[in-house]
């Protein structure tokens, strides 16, 4: 049995903690239970920690595996059963409700080949903005030869709920110019920056400008192949139908304050999702557990 090294630490304002396991380390923030970094020892980085993210109490963080929740992306672009949820006069935030919020760590053990970490966020009094739901949140963290990390949503109301996620994950790249997905041959895709207009892929997915899709009925596993760096990072996912691959590229990354301009370069996110036609509704009483788990291999 392992013995959890776990470590408090603070970046600026925000409460984290560095957990390590063998050679594997990995940073979680409080705020949003946001996974800020994943990195072997004497290897280049897994997950991405963005130089330029900033780490404010109640300000979203762009780096590492942002939970997107109970809706994904533009509120206004989700199915309609996840747009009647909303009872808020507000608008509506991209990406959902609970990115800037306190989740409660929920435990830290040893397990027979490495540690599982818990975050939990139960129904808070008077519901969230917008959104009088009661469903509770738990993400689930284990740190063994790999990362696994899953959402896992609990319908504790009375009506049937629906709502849509992903886990944004930015995974480190050596040069997103140089690289390619692997698993997407033959998917069709939503093109976002074609009107929304559903594609067909052609081959492998490698990167020549901006990048915004949704893959749909996506296989269990797919793999970003990185010759620079000699590695393929494999992502098998579970409760998930659909990945959102994603690179702001020159000139959307220029319009980002807390990403470098030449940032994009180092970052492509493959984010684990269920979107779309993929989203889940939850009766009274029911859950669902969407997750990944994340894999450095030598090519």
């Amino acid at each position: 049995m392992t013995t959890p090294n776990v470590e408090a630490v603070k970046l600026d304002e925000l409460n984290c903690w560095r957990i390590r396991h063998g050679q594997a380390e990995v940073l979680v923030a409080q705020q949003g239970a946001h996974i800020l970094s994943y990195q072997i020892d004497g290897q280049p980085p897994i997950i991405w920690l963005n130089d330029k993210a900033t780490f404010k109490t109640g300000k979203s963080i762009r780096a590492g595996v942002p939970v997107c929740w109970p809706w994904f992306g533009k509120f206004e672009r989700n199915p309609q059963s996840v747009q009647a949820m909303h009872t808020g006069e507000q608008p509506a935030p991209a990406h959902g409700l609970v990115r800037a919020m306190d989740w409660e760590l929920g435990g830290i053990e040893a397990e027979s080949n490495g540690i599982k970490v818990e975050f939990k966020l139960p129904y808070p009094e008077g519901g969230l903005p917008g959104w009088p739901h009661q469903v509770d949140l738990t993400l689930t963290l284990r740190l063994s030869d790999e990362l696994q990390f899953s959402l896992t949503s609990h319908n504790r109301g009375s009506d049937s709920v629906s709502l849509s996620q992903a886990l944004h994950t930015y995974f480190a790249v050596s040069d997103v110019r140089n690289v390619h997905v692997d698993g997407v041959k033959g998917l069709d895709y939503i093109e976002t920056l074609d009107d929304w207009k559903t594609h067909s892929q052609q081959g492998d997915l490698h990167f020549a400008g901006e990048t915004d899709r949704i893959y749909l009925d996506t296989p269990p596993q797919l793999s970003i192949v990185d010759s620079t760096w000699e590695r393929r990072i494999v992502l098998t996912s579970t409760g998930s139908r659909t990945a959102v691959i994603w690179n702001p590229w020159i000139d959307r990354a220029a319009a980002l304050s807390d990403m470098d301009n030449d940032g994009w370069q180092r970052m492509l996110c493959i984010e684990t999702a269920n979107v779309m036609s993929d989203v889940v509704t939850l009766a009274p009483g029911a859950s669902h557990t969407m997750g990944v788990s994340v894999a450095s291999k030598a090519l």
